[in-house]
């Protein structure tokens, strides 16, 4: 049977813009761009998972402020579900510790990317929720 990764994803925005995260070229689907987060471990809620892994993958804090639909992809050799969120810095200062790259792009470049394809439904969703928004201002 294949793995299931339950992974917690943040979309956090500032500015205008939103924060990308590109795999290394060590890392499963080298250099794929992605939202930074991580695996949920045993007795954590998604959020906690977000909180924990975004401190040690960028040195950052962040405030929630909503939760995307859930997202699962099967990949040939595991299946991803993500849990995204919505999120703004709260603290610290963006520090790349894992990624190959880090770039903070407009919401209408998001699909120019080449994104790891568990990420691919979120994207359309926040692009949707951020087209709406400009559209009703």
């Amino acid at each position: 049977m294949k793995r299931h990764f339950h992974v917690a994803c943040a979309i956090i925005e500032q500015e205008g813009k939103v924060l990308t995260a590109q795999r290394s070229a060590t890392m499963i689907l080298p250099l794929k761009w992605e939202f930074p987060g991580g695996k949920i471990e045993s007795g954590e809620s998604p959020e906690q998972c977000l909180l924990r892994e975004l401190q040690e993958e960028l040195g950052v804090s962040v405030s929630i402020s909503n939760a995307l639909s859930l997202a699962t992809h099967n990949y040939p050799d595991f299946t991803v579900t993500l849990y995204p969120f919505i999120c703004q810095l709260a603290g610290g200062t963006v520090t790349m510790y894992e990624h190959h790259a880090l770039q903070w792009i407009e919401p209408q470049y998001m699909k120019d990317l080449d994104w790891a394809a568990a990420d691919l439904p979120v994207v359309s969703e926040y692009m949707a929720a951020a087209t709406l928004e400009i559209i009703s201002r």
